[in-house]
Order: C-alpha cells, then sequence, then structure tokens
C-alpha cells in the first residue's frame, strides 16, 4: 500500500503552505543525494518527499488527494499523483523543485547541487474525453489521437555560450547591505542549457515538429465529471535533453437516458400502472452492468424506493460499490373510456380503494430520510 503523503513529510492533514514547504525542504536537505552519495535508500526518500509535495503544494491536487487518496490520480497506464508512481528520475526532481533548496548549500537554483543542468520540460497538453455512465461504472481503456510537438529527426544541440550550460544567469550587485547574488534564466536557451547546432527545415525554432501519436489511457472506474487525470510524458517534448509534459486529461460525464447518477448511487424512475401496482409485476430495468428483473409486490405504493445494493457506480477509493434506487411511481391515466370511469365510479365508495396507511406506509420526507442515512 502507497505511503500517505502527509507521513511521509511528517504533516498533519491540516498543515499550511508555509508549513508544507518548511517539511519539504527539510526532508531534501536531509535526503539530499549530494549529502548521502551512494545511498539508495536516501534517495528514494528523496524522490519519496518530492513526489508528496508536487501533491500537496498543489492546491487542486490537494483538495483532490485530500478526498479521493491515492486513487485521485492513480488508473494504470502510466497516472499518477506526483511523478507517477516514483517514475520520475532526480534529474526531474531537481527541474521542477531545485528552488526549494534556494541558500540550503547545494547549488540553488535548478542546479541540485554537484553541477547538474537544469533540464527544461516540455508544455503540458488538455484534452476531454466523453465518457457514458456504463464506461465510469467499469473502468474504460480510450485510444486517443494526440497532436505533440517532438524532436526533429536531425536536431544537433550545443552548449549555450551565454550561461556556459547551466541554464542561469548570475548577477552580482553591490547595495548598502552588501553583494546580492541573483539568479535568473537565462534568455538564450530558455533555461535548457543548450542552443540549436543544426535544425532540418521541418522543425521550428526550438528543433521541435508536430506530430500525432495514438496514447492509450486507463481510466479507472468511478472517476466523476469534472475530475482531471495525468498520462506522464505525453505532453509536448522539450528541446535539448528537456523532459517531455504530461498529457492532462478532464472527464466529462455523459447524460444516461434513464440512469441518474449521485456519487456513487443511481437512480431509477419506475412507471407502473395501477393494475401492475394493485396486482403485483415483474419488470426488466436498465443498470450499468445489464437489464436486470425485479419484482413489484401487490399492493405497492407510489413512492416506494426499492434499493438494489451494490448495483451503482465503484467507489474511487476502493470502498466498494453504490447502489441502484428505483423510485416507484403509479401512473395515473389522464383519460378514461365510458366503461373506465363507471368502474372508478362504483369504486369510489369501496373501503379497499380508500386510502388506510399505517406504520409501515411511510412519509415523503420518511423516505428522503432513509435514503441518505
Amino acid at each position: 500500500m502507497k505511503e500517505d503523503f502527509y507521513d511521509i513529510l511528517g504533516l498533519s492533514k491540516n498543515a499550511t503552505e508555509a508549513e508544507i514547504k518548511k517539511a519539504y525542504r527539510k526532508k531534501a536537505i536531509e535526503y539530499h543525494p549530494d549529502k548521502n552519495p551512494g545511498d539508495a535508500s536516501a534517495e528514494e526518500k528523496f524522490k519519496k518527499a518530492a513526489e508528496a509535495y508536487e501533491v500537496l503544494s498543489d492546491p487542486d491536487k490537494k483538495s483532490r488527494y485530500d478526498q479521493f487518496g491515492h486513487q485521485a490520480f492513480e488508473g494504470g497506464g502510466g497516472f499518477g499523483g506526483g511523478f507517477g508512481g516514483g517514475g520520475m528520475n532526480m534529474d526531474d526532481i531537481f527541474s521542477q523543485f531545485g528552488d526549494i533548496f534556494g541558500g540550503g548549500g547545494f547549488g540553488g537554483g535548478f542546479s541540485g547541487g554537484g553541477g547538474r543542468q537544469r533540464r527544461v520540460k516540455g508544455s503540458n497538453l488538455r484534452i476531454r474525453v466523453k465518457l457514458t455512465l456504463e464506461e465510469i461504472a467499469n473502468g474504460v481503456e480510450k485510444k486517443i489521437k494526440v497532436k505533440r510537438k517532438i524532436q526533429a529527426q536531425g536536431t544537433t544541440y550545443k552548449t549555450c555560450s551565454t550561461c556556459n550550460g547551466s541554464g542561469q544567469m548570475t548577477r552580482i550587485t553591490n547595495t548598502i547591505l552588501g553583494r546580492m547574488q541573483t539568479s535568473t534564466t537565462c534568455s538564450t536557451c530558455g533555461g535548457a542549457g543548450q542552443a540549436i547546432d543544426h535544425r532540418p527545415a521541418d522543425a521550428d525554432g526550438q528543433g521541435l515538429k508536430v506530430s500525432e501519436e495514438t496514447v492509450t489511457i486507463k481510466i479507472p472506474a468511478g472517476v466523476e465529471d469534472g475530475m482531471q487525470l495525468k498520462v506522464s510524458g505525453k505532453g509536448n517534448e522539450a528541446p535539448g535533453n528537456g523532459v517531455p509534459g504530461d498529457l492532462l486529461v478532464a472527464i466529462e460525464e455523459q447524460d444516461h437516458a434513464e440512469l441518474q447518477r449521485e456519487g456513487d448511487n443511481l437512480h431509477y424512475d419506475l412507471y407502473i400502472s395501477f393494475s401492475e401496482a394493485a396486482l403485483g409485476a415483474s419488470r426488466e430495468i436498465d443498470t450499468v452492468s445489464g437489464k436486470v428483473r425485479i419484482k413489484i409486490e401487490e399492493g405497492v405504493q407510489s413512492g416506494k424506493i426499492l434499493r438494489l445494493r451494490g448495483k451503482g457506480i465503484p467507489s474511487i477509493n476502493g470502498y466498494g460499490k453504490g447502489d441502484l434506487l428505483v423510485h416507484v411511481n403509479v401512473w395515473t391515466p389522464k383519460t378514461l373510456n365510458k366503461e373506465q370511469r363507471d368502474f372508478f365510479e362504483r369504486m369510489a365508495q369501496d373501503d379497499h380503494f380508500k386510502p388506510s396507511p399505517d406504520s409501515k406506509d411511510k412519509s415523503f420526507f420518511e423516505k428522503v430520510k432513509d435514503m441518505f442515512s
């Protein structure tokens, strides 16, 4: 089972943004590879701390993590909150979080100590995927065509002469408080530390070209409308030895013809006739896993709710499945012929047709209370 991000950083769930940053900086310095050369255990802890910080430092990701846990980001096939289950290498971490060490004795900026060159990350791509309720209930694998920038074949790079490959420019200014050193991204190479040496005709100014690629996206069961998943490394590539961006997948839930979703539960309106309500009936209804046949007891009242347990949507947290709530509605005819009218007029004073609710016949408010309990 994956370790809790708050436990990794030694934080409580109500930690502030400043406390999260402080805790990560402490862990990062403690397990930094330059401080623990050759220590695989320290390097693994360093990666875990970076993964936890990547999620908890982002308000949107933190909110989803607090609500759904690791399931909010894990869908298999390359999905992952943070670094996709620890798959990010050390250069990726320094590229993304090097500034957290500022003044900590490890080279500052994005160098990550030890003279590591900054690796620029490519831009993310965003797509929207429409899912039916059946696909959401069962999970689905989608193959999507994506146009992304990749390095053009034949493109070569050389060390940037402006920053000498560091990706940063350092400036020292004399002030009344003493000498102040500031670092900024190199304007020539954009922080990549490399400049184009040779560029083929089909490449842009960064040595990239647009290519169409089919990406397989494994979407876990139980996702919700508006939820965003991530496929690591399937965004635009970066020039030189940069890190590819990510493909962000926004989920759009399509309306179902007969089922309404409420969290993990589903609702179905079943209309029956007076005759079926009085005599009982057997009806076939739709569920997200196929059709099922249900029995309507004789004498059923309009408003009765039948609960089919486990016929709803799987919890994205892995806490089982929701239920299918079947709402029974007795349909009243809007027009009657003479024979039908005569029958109901004769029955108007019959004791069997007079309302006589007992303790088992719950009011509307009691039914609503039971439904949410």
